[in-house]
């Protein structure tokens, strides 16, 4: 079992969704974060005052997963993000040593479903 965590642009989700699903990965969570990389922000001036952000707006996508859907879905989700620009994200896949639905008790790759 892995957990995938991909860090892409807001307005590449839909995509990345699609292609997820497209693929045959319909389960996630998707948070809203702030972050910096490679990108390291922009400036901009408000009110005369000039102004350097640095921590940008980025969705955050958490996808466990048996190994045999690893490939798929790291796949789908560069086939969703990318643009060939500074800032499509990264994608990290860690060990995931156990999972537990709650709802049965069921617990290793019969709870990832």
């Amino acid at each position: 079992m892995k957990m995938i965590i991909a860090v892409i642009q807001p307005e590449k989700l839909t995509d990345v969704k699609k292609a997820l699903f497209d693929a045959n990965v319909h389960k996630m969570t998707a948070l809203n974060v702030i972050g910096c990389g490679q990108q390291m922000g922009y400036t901009e001036t408000y009110r005369g005052a000039r102004t350097e952000v640095n921590l940008l707006k980025k969705v955050e996508l958490q996808i466990a997963v048996n190994d045999n859907f690893v490939q798929p879905t790291v796949d789908a989700i560069i086939r969703g993000a990318r643009t060939g620009k500074i800032g499509d994200g990264k994608i990290f896949v860690l060990d995931l040593p156990e999972c537990i639905r709650i709802r049965t008790g069921e617990t290793g790759g019969a709870a990832i479903g």
